[in-house]
């Protein structure tokens, strides 16, 4: 196996555990950020927040790790972008760590302050905007729009494939923008089918990757630069 495709698989692999972390973090972390003042009152279940930041922690690892391992490969077609989608995975991990601590805050309250219910609110509420605001809005253009252009001019995925990110990327965007003005709410019907398309691109993405590896008639594969003649 060539080392691109080695870090191709790497690549697809670090992208499925990406799914496999945020996923069940999320449900984990939702009796906190359901009713944080009834969290900290009453018997919460501090174990089962502590698997959820373990989850994340390991998320932030792989959401760096897609940007580091392809950005050898992705610099031969567009080095200014490869650099770009590394900058994005990294602010996006920095949200997803701010979140980290607001919910650990709460856990803290729990233990410590019981009686301070709007602090909790609070952090759980602060919790919320760094899910907006990470993967709500730098996900777009991150795993989107610049991944997305990169996959499609390179060729190392099917064309047909890097249109849902191209698609999916400005579809969250849209959904991220209408949840922070209130034209719906968060994890609303609306909001929802919005994310499937970027949910679709990456989720396609990562098995594709983990399981074939990159087209090896990608250009920036073959070492030269001519245009691929086909279109799927």
């Amino acid at each position: 196996m060539s080392t691109d495709q080695r870090s191709a698989r790497i690549f697809g692999v670090l992208f499925l555990i990406t799914f496999v972390t945020s996923i069940p973090a999320y449900l984990l972390f939702q009796s906190v950020l359901d009713d944080p003042a009834g969290y900290i009152a009453g018997g919460g279940k501090d174990n089962q927040i502590y698997l959820g930041v373990l989850l994340e922690l390991l998320l932030i690892i792989a959401n760096v790790g897609t940007a580091v391992v392809l950005y050898p490969i992705a610099k031969r077609q567009d080095k200014i972008l490869a650099l770009g989608y590394v900058t994005a995975r990294i602010i996006e991990s920095v949200f997803l760590a701010a979140g980290i601590i607001f919910v650990l805050g709460v856990v803290s309250l729990r233990q410590d302050s019981p009686d301070a219910a709007d602090l909790a609110v609070s952090l759980a509420a602060l919790k919320d905007w760094t899910f907006l605001f990470g993967p709500g809005f730098i996900v777009p253009f991150g795993n989107g729009l610049i991944l997305g252009y990169l996959m499609y001019k390179s060729g190392l995925v099917p064309r047909r494939m890097a249109w849902l990110g191209l698609i999916g990327g400005p579809l969250l965007l849209i959904s991220s923008i209408g949840t922070l003005v209130d034209w719906w709410g968060v994890g609303g019907t609306v909001a929802g089918i919005l994310v499937i398309p970027e949910f679709l691109w990456e989720l396609s993405l990562g098995i594709y990757a983990a399981v074939w590896g990159f087209r090896a008639s990608s250009p920036i594969l073959r070492g030269d630069r001519r245009p691929i003649a086909e279109t799927t």
